[in-house]
């Protein structure tokens, strides 16, 4: 039977990366801190810290690809002769609309594959906090498991 005090410490370790909110980088400082501290006092603890821990470095390289892939159309239609808004200036009001790119629609899917992305990892987050917090072992989908 694991001990509340635990459980308490592993849910906690899952929570900690909201942290990310207020503080840059808090998504990867809170877990390590909570784990470092305590990964000696429980396989539990040990086990939940490393799968958060784990979980969002694999969530920061997914998101350094999809931005690397992302970036570059929303560049190339920058730089394509500046047709999708054209401001001439006050005196003349006049705005030019033209026909957006395929390369802008491919970049603005891979931005809504970003959102989509950041809410499941919240729901993620709050399902391996719901299981630590009853007891069980959680493991996130598609994560690399960078600590074993």
């Amino acid at each position: 039977m694991i001990d509340n005090h635990y459980k308490n410490l592993a849910t906690f370790i899952h929570l900690s990366t909201f942290s990310r909110f207020i503080i840059p980088f808090g998504n990867f400082i809170g877990p390590i801190v909570l784990w470092a501290a305590n990964k000696n006092k429980s396989e539990f603890v040990d086990k939940h810290g490393k799968q958060a821990i784990n979980f969002q470095i694999s969530i920061f390289l997914y998101a350094i690809i999809i931005g690397t892939i992302s970036v570059p159309f929303f560049i190339f239609k920058l730089f394509d002769g500046m047709s999708v808004f054209d401001f001439r200036g006050f005196n003349n009001f006049h705005i030019n609309i033209g026909e957006p790119s395929p390369l802008l629609y491919i970049g603005g899917g891979l931005g809504v594959l970003a959102v989509i992305a950041f809410i499941i990892e919240l729901a993620l987050i709050v399902k391996a906090s719901i299981s630590a917090r009853d007891g069980q072992l959680y493991n996130y989908p598609l994560t690399i498991n960078f600590l074993k």
